[in-house]
């Protein structure tokens, strides 16, 4: 029992450890964000605390760049790329789970071999076609690449395929369409993966980075990750620190609560769609 208790202790001992050592870059960005500027610039030793904070770097946030507007271009690009990606994995999943067609299985071997193309050339391949298209600086060309996933599609299609056949053949005695059965059926049961999938895709649009840079070079498309690039070259420039960190905590916050909101349905959602049977 004492070892017992002893191993228990330490275990948690150690992950609160861990637990300090991963928060600490957010508290420092936080307390970053409240200090003066002059008094910010004043240490010459950081101090982990402040006696006199101050929003005002959060209203420089606003006003000196267009901070408001690369977080609406970030909330359209995420929420219009989320719900077409939705539509489009689900009736890929539902094809490769339960439509019985010839090459079905090569076909899925093969949808999964793209996995293993490094991002790198795909990135290449979708920037000499939107390019070509004449598709730079538009929302479309932004959101196009990015409607489809293999591995979310891999992991609704292994979540689709947990529901018993049963319930598909009772249905389609009953005269239900497939569509039908995938909205009336095969959705409900899968909510969790879907809510695990959405959430992610979510994160995945807000820190998109690479993307948005390469085909965008007008600030009115610039997304938030691409805009804290343009805050420290035109914003507020390298020395005010202070006011990047709170552009920073604004960009991170929405993240931060869809994910502590979430946390338990990314988790859930996670393991059910990755264990079969």
């Amino acid at each position: 029992m004492k070892k017992n208790r002893f191993l228990t202790i330490l275990t948690y001992l150690f992950l609160g450890f861990w637990a300090l050592v991963v928060l600490f870059p957010f508290y420092w960005m936080v307390l970053t964000s409240v200090k003066d500027y002059a008094a910010y610039n004043a240490e010459y030793i950081p101090r982990f605390f402040t006696l006199s904070p101050t929003l005002q770097n959060y209203a420089d946030a606003f006003t000196t760049v267009p901070l408001g507007r690369y977080l609406l271009n970030t909330l359209i690009f995420t929420v219009i790329t989320t719900a077409l990606m939705l539509i489009v994995i689900t009736l890929a999943a539902f094809a490769f789970a339960r439509l019985h067609f010839a090459g079905r299985d090569l076909a899925f071997t093969l949808f999964l071999a793209l996995m293993m193309i490094p991002n790198e050339l795909v990135v290449i391949t979708n920037f000499t076609t939107i390019t070509n298209l004449e598709l730079r600086n538009t929302f479309t060309g932004l959101i196009l690449p990015s409607v489809t996933s293999v591995f979310y599609i891999y992991l609704l299609r292994e979540n689709f395929a947990q529901v018993p056949d049963e319930l598909y053949y009772a249905a389609k005695v009953d005269g239900t369409s497939d569509l039908r059965y995938l909205r009336r059926v095969l959705l409900p049961i899968c909510r969790p993966t879907l809510v695990t999938i959405t959430i992610l895709k979510i994160i995945e649009c807000w820190n998109s980075y690479v993307w948005p840079r390469l085909i965008t070079d007008d600030a009115d498309y610039y997304l938030v990750s691409n805009g804290i690039q343009e805050i420290r070259e035109n914003g507020f420039g390298r020395a005010n620190i202070p006011a990047m960190m709170a552009a920073v905590v604004v960009i991170s916050l929405p993240l931060v609560l869809l994910f502590l909101l979430f946390r338990k349905q990314i988790m859930s959602g996670v393991a059910r769609g990755g264990t079969k049977g």
